[in-house]
Parts: C-alpha cells; structure tokens; sequence
C-alpha cells in the first residue's frame, strides 16, 4: 500500500549550509529520510506515519544553532523518487578517479575499476554526499579480499556493493528503514552481488555475528550507542570505517571507542565533515 509523505520547507536564519546540514542530521533520528535545498531552504520529507508532531517542534524549538527557523508543511502521494532524482540532475560522481557511482538513466559513462550502479529512491548514499565519499574513499585503501564486511545503516547499500566489488566474501547490510532494506535488494540486484545479505534491523541483529570490517555512516548519536556493539562483533585487528558526523565529535567518539578497545588510526575531512578509521586491539 502507497504511503503518503510530509513534505517540509525549512527557512534557517542566518543560511549557513553547515547549520543546514546538522540540522538534517538531527531531523534523521526524527525519521526523516530524504533532503534536498532549494535555494535558501532545506526541504525534508518523512512519512505520514511517522511522523510525531511534538518530536518535530521540540527538535525546532531546542535547535540552538540558528537564529530563526521558520517551516511550511504539505502533504504529498508517494513519489515516484527515481524521476524526482533524474529531474534534479544527480550526475555521476567518480571517487579517486576509480569508484563511478551513476544511475540506470546516465549515459556516455567513463570508465572506472569500480562502477556502481545506483538507483537511490529515498535511500541515503549515492556518493554525493560528503560522508559517503568520504567512506568510499577510505574503503579504497583497504584490502577486503575474503574479508568479512557489515555495512551498518546500509541506506541504498552502495558501501555493500563497492566491498563486493573489491573481493569481500560475506557481507551484511542492515539498516532500520524497510524502504533501504527494500532499495538495498533492488541495487544489489542490478550490480550481481547476490551474496550480499540484507537485514531490517538496529544493532541488536549483530549478536553473534563476527566481522573484518564494519562500516558505518550513520549519526554521531547512533555511533555512540552502538559503539559497544560494534566491538564486540569485529574480529581482533578488525577495521571500524564511521561516518556522519563533524570533525568536532571525533574527541567524543574516540573517548567512547577507548572504552571497547578501539584506537582512532586516523581521519579524513570534507567540508567539516569526518570519517576515522579505528582498530580492535
């Protein structure tokens, strides 16, 4: 059955893309799954039902980071999300001049030692973003031949599907929303890495489960909760990639990870944007 969306307009005083960013980011623990500017605004979709009315307002009337946040909010039919993608003109994005990430509707491709075929709908990660490239790109470094790999808030799985690519031989994609569980089946499909497993779930399904490498591009909020969890599902010198969070949480994160044995290698940066690179001792 077709469910119905929320669409709201979010006016931030003063415009700062940074603010706007955060402020995404908080709205996707609210349920919140897709976002897009227009011009000065930042517009957030999230269905009907889930929507909490009083979770929203608290969010807007706590937010401490912008001046004035104005909004207006519609409701909107299911949304074919493929065309609303082709429309706004999500281009290809080439990663380190080897990892292309398009859509079914691109065409005249250049050639790429990885390409992924995308076809995100309302799921996050189409390496547009900047903690997705960032991720991709630290993945690259790495050697997954007959690697164990879980992608952790897989969203459309592309993370999955480039550890597929580079030689991992079991790989789990979880994620909370059915709608990336659903997209997730359809790209892992259309790239042939039917060995990729995909989950509807949170942390909790990975009891039992043991891996070389977990990614993770989630929130900073979920990161920290799960933190434990993590480490005691990878294997001893096992690598946790995370992402979705600024360069400022990285002490937080890292105080937090000490606690599980986990010691920060290193991290990158994207426009204020983070991605660390941890090990299990």
């Amino acid at each position: 059955m077709n469910t119905n969306y929320l669409e709201f307009t979010i006016r931030i005083t003063p415009t700062d893309e940074y603010i706007s960013d955060l402020l995404a980011s908080f709205l996707g623990e609210l349920g919140f799954e897709s976002f897009e500017r227009a011009g000065e605004q930042l517009v957030a979709y999230i269905r009907k039902d889930n929507y909490s009315q009083e979770a929203f307002e608290s969010l807007i009337n706590s937010f401490e980071y912008a001046d004035v946040i104005s909004f207006e909010s519609k409701e909107i039919e299911q949304i074919n999300w493929n065309e609303a993608w082709e429309k706004n003109y999500f281009e290809p994005i080439l990663i380190d001049d080897i990892c292309l990430i398009h859509s079914s509707f691109h065409t005249n491709l250049p050639n790429a030692k990885y390409a992924i075929l995308i076809d995100p709908k309302m799921s996050f990660g189409t390496g547009h973003h900047e903690t997705t490239s960032l991720m991709i790109a630290e993945m690259l470094k790495l050697d997954l031949s007959d690697k164990t790999v879980l992608d952790m808030g897989c969203g459309t799985s592309v993370l999955a599907i480039l550890a597929a690519k580079k030689g991992a031989n079991r790989i789990i994609a979880i994620d909370i929303d059915s709608w990336c569980v659903e997209n997730s089946i359809e790209n892992i499909r259309k790239n042939n890495a039917s060995h990729i497993q995909v989950k509807q779930g949170d942390a909790s399904l990975l009891k039992g489960n043991y891996f070389d490498v977990i990614l993770a591009n989630i929130n900073r909020n979920i990161l920290l909760q799960d933190m434990q969890q993590y480490a005691e599902s990878l294997n001893s010198n096992g690598v946790l990639l995370m992402s979705g969070f600024y360069v400022e949480d990285i002490p937080t994160l890292e105080k937090e990870a000490l606690n599980f044995n986990l010691s920060l290698q290193n991290f990158q940066k994207k426009n204020n944007w983070a991605v660390v690179k941890m090990i299990k001792q």
